[in-house]
């Protein structure tokens, strides 16, 4: 899927995101291949660059937004109100090895999306990008009117005069959570939820944590899978069968409508992965790791999601 971003200023992430939202690709579904130069200031992004392909670098100039003027921020998300001491963390942007990205223009950006509906759908990963979104263009654009509002699990920010709607739905699985008699059931094979994703210029999709929780954190009962009710199997598997029914959707029912999966986050409880003490975690962590290799190679997840996707018939 790409370069892991490692988790660093979930922002910079988010303005990668919105380059790709804006430029060319080779299909509907997003990797990294971009066929259409994009001219910004004095440099441009060539023909064959790989966005995912780069490093982290120090830039004094960021971050794009501070978290204390941005009002759509959730505490357990804001680390310097939560008493992170260090800000260098925030002041890292990404570089692609092969072409030097824009710098993010507000309202540039709303220009070229008007009249464009856009909906982030998945956990927290998702919930951190329409946030990282909503502060940028907040921050861009401070005396443009807005609408901010959240009913359940829906939360969605409008931007009137420039007609565009940025929405997030949480959705932990993609495949649907139903209540039964027997209890909440995970089917693997249904996607009812889907309907709600109808009707939208550009739909950005994540899962994958939600599936390996178990004891008190796994909000399902029972798995449904080939039509039948088990009590578990193995998360991978049942991870890529439900994916696959996500992909059937998206054959059957997104149209024009492009499409992006964000990728796979690594876990970051063991520092080992990355290359340091087997006894730490991120704690403490105030540096991207950069090098070409992550040392505990891909996630398992990643290549059932590279796998999936290639097989989609669009």
């Amino acid at each position: 899927m790409g370069k892991t971003l490692n988790g660093f200023g979930l922002f910079v992430y988010a303005v990668l995101l919105l380059i790709l939202l804006l430029l060319e690709h080779e299909n509907q579904y997003c990797y990294a291949g971009v066929l259409k130069n994009y001219k910004a200031n004095e440099s441009q992004i060539g023909v064959s660059c790989d966005l995912f392909d780069g490093s982290w670098v120090y830039d004094e100039t960021y971050p794009l937004y501070g978290t204390s003027s941005c009002p759509f921020i959730d505490r357990e998300f804001d680390c310097q109100k939560n008493g992170r001491p260090d800000k260098q963390y925030l002041k890292y942007r990404w570089k692609p090895k092969g072409c030097a990205l824009p710098r993010f223009n507000g309202q540039d950006l709303l220009r070229r999306l008007k009249g464009k509906k856009i909906l982030f759908v998945g956990d927290s990963l998702s919930y951190n990008q329409w946030q990282s979104l909503t502060c940028m263009l907040h921050s861009a654009l401070p005396r443009a009117k807005y609408t901010s509002s959240s009913k359940g699990s829906f939360y969605s920010f409008l931007l009137p005069e420039y007609e565009v709607s940025v929405m997030f739905s949480r959705n932990k699985f993609l495949v649907d959570l139903v209540q039964t008699k027997q209890g909440i059931v995970l089917k693997l094979d249904s996607i009812e939820g889907g309907n709600l994703w109808k009707g939208y210029d550009m739909l950005i999709f994540n899962t994958w944590h939600w599936w390996l929780h178990t004891g008190r954190n796994q909000p399902w009962n029972y798995i449904e899978s080939g039509g039948k009710i088990i009590k578990d199997m193995d998360r991978l598997a049942a991870f890529k069968e439900g994916l696959i029914t996500w992909s059937k959707w998206v054959d059957s029912n997104a149209g024009n409508t492009k499409v992006f999966f964000q990728g796979i986050s690594p876990t970051h409880y063991n520092a080992k992965a990355w290359g340091g003490q087997m006894s730490a975690n991120c704690i403490g962590q105030n540096q991207p790791y950069n090098s070409s290799i992550y040392p505990e190679g891909t996630p398992p997840a990643a290549t059932v999601v590279h796998d999936v996707l290639n097989r989609m018939s669009q």
